[in-house]
């Protein structure tokens, strides 16, 4: 027996009836050899911290652009707070930690550079829209030719909320192939409304007690709290209806569903953050622009530009597309 038919014998012996098994795996694109000490999920996780993809996401925003101080979120920082969070879901659950923890690291990868701004920047200039999660997809599948399983690549397609979208599924069609996809769209906003309150209250926008009462008073009064209770509220929920789905207390779901309408109404579109996106989508919309109209000077390939340059701009961290900016629309001193 290799170590790994052992770590998938274990699988088997441990986690719950509902939860996705190594050894039962749908599969890759392009068939592979097995490894003989990694289970197939941890070999997802392995290639997705080794790629570029996610190293740029330390410079890339979450909500504060290219920001300066040193305790601001970035995109890589919320997504280990997401893939902690839903570890936490997972193991509680005995669902697959190591397939949670894969979704979890690799559902942001196609993220552009300014976070929201400049996926909505993208999306006015692209046929059809940009979405990014649709791009962190073809991150894992071409830009890094990954070649992950099914269902890693299906929790990462289906981890996106948006403003309104619902935060658990109701139709099952809708959702993850597996439960743990599941358990990464709802840590994805456990996460993010709880950081980004952290982070508003840093910068001076919001305090802790501009938070509507009712919802302190059902979610917690500060963040540790608010996590904890929202962690406690899956795990029970999902427990009660047997695995039928992951699930939250209707209670719960209404506080949270407030909480992230506040969260968009007095932090995302207040006129400080609003005025600082509308900046990061000028620069991305110039580039983009710059870069549809002078392919040779950045690909070898003339085919399918507007592909390339959506590649190419998503793939931007906040600082390199700061600088490139600069470097074709400032003027530059001139020395004796």
């Amino acid at each position: 027996m290799t170590i790994r038919e052992m770590l998938e014998k274990i699988e088997d012996d441990t986690l719950a009836p509902r939860a996705a098994k190594s050894a039962e795996t749908r599969g890759r694109d392009r068939e592979e050899p097995e490894d003989d000490i990694r289970p197939s999920y941890q070999r997802d996780r392995d290639r997705i911290i080794h790629c570029k993809a996610f190293r740029r996401l330390k410079h890339k925003t979450q909500v504060f652009l290219a920001p300066e101080g040193d305790h601001y979120r970035t995109r890589l920082t919320h997504v280990l707070e997401v893939t902690q969070i839903g570890r936490t879901i997972a193991k509680s659950l005995r669902l697959n930690e190591t397939l949670t923890e894969a979704i979890g690291l690799g559902h942001d990868l196609g993220h552009s550079a300014f976070g929201h701004a400049g996926e909505a920047a993208l999306s006015k200039l692209v046929k059809g829209g940009f979405d990014h999660y649709r791009q962190s997809v073809r991150v894992v599948e071409v830009l890094e030719d990954l070649n992950l399983t099914v269902e890693v690549r299906d929790g990462i397609l289906k981890h996106s909320k948006g403003e309104k979208g619902e935060l658990l599924r109701k139709r099952p069609k809708s959702r993850a192939l597996t439960l743990e996809g599941d358990v990464i769209r709802i840590s994805d906003i456990i996460a993010y409304v709880n950081h980004d309150i952290d982070d508003g209250i840093r910068a001076g926008i919001i305090s802790e007690t501009d938070i509507p009462q009712p919802i302190r008073d059902t979610l917690g009064s500060k963040a540790s709290q608010r996590i904890d209770r929202m962690v406690r509220d899956v795990i029970a929920s999902t427990l009660a209806c047997d695995y039928e789905a992951i699930l939250m207390s209707a209670e719960v779901l209404e506080a949270l569903e407030e909480l992230r309408k506040y969260m968009f109404e007095n932090m995302y579109f207040t006129r400080q953050i609003r005025s600082e996106f509308e900046k990061a989508q000028r620069i991305l919309t110039a580039l983009f622009e710059y870069v549809t109209t002078h392919p040779g000077e950045f690909f070898d390939s003339q085919e399918n530009v507007e592909q390339l340059a959506i590649d190419f701009i998503a793939g931007m961290t906040d600082r390199y597309a700061i600088k490139l900016y600069e470097k074709l629309f400032m003027p530059r001193p001139w020395a004796d």
